[in-house]
């Protein structure tokens, strides 16, 4: 019986471990939207507090970071799909390059980066590690 509750009990920790990842890939899909698709927009402008110049200005190098965060949330993808340890090590990969893009933009570009994308993937990292 005790067997039996540990074994459920991991598998509720896999799937809650396996939502957050899925919606830290969700969340970069939209950053990908925001920076390459609608960085010029009243909407992206907003998100990123720039002005019409600077947009215009920067939307190329927008649209190229926009294209990393879209690299980030396929390898998230891929660590859900593969499953076992290939998708283990994708998992805890992405991850941790989630973590490392969110410092580095929270130290270089606003604070709120550190909530909105290093905590969420240090979570989630928690959890794909108590899952294994």
């Amino acid at each position: 019986m005790a067997g039996r509750v540990g074994a459920v009990a991991c598998s509720v920790v896999e799937t809650l471990a396996n939502v957050v990842v899925a919606a830290i890939a969700l969340l970069h899909v939209y950053i990908l939207v925001l920076e390459m698709f609608l960085w010029r927009t009243p909407r992206g402008m907003k998100a990123f507090g720039t002005e019409p110049e600077f947009a215009r200005a920067s939307a190329p190098l927008a649209a190229n970071q926009g294209l990393y965060n879209g690299f980030l949330a396929a390898g998230l993808v891929w660590g859900i799909v593969a499953g076992g340890s290939v998708g283990f090590q994708a998992k805890v990969f992405f991850l941790v390059c989630v973590m490392v893009a969110g410092l580095y933009g929270a130290a270089t570009v606003n604070r709120r980066i550190l909530f909105i994308q290093t905590v969420p993937a240090a979570i989630g990292l928690v959890l794909v590690l108590i899952a294994s």
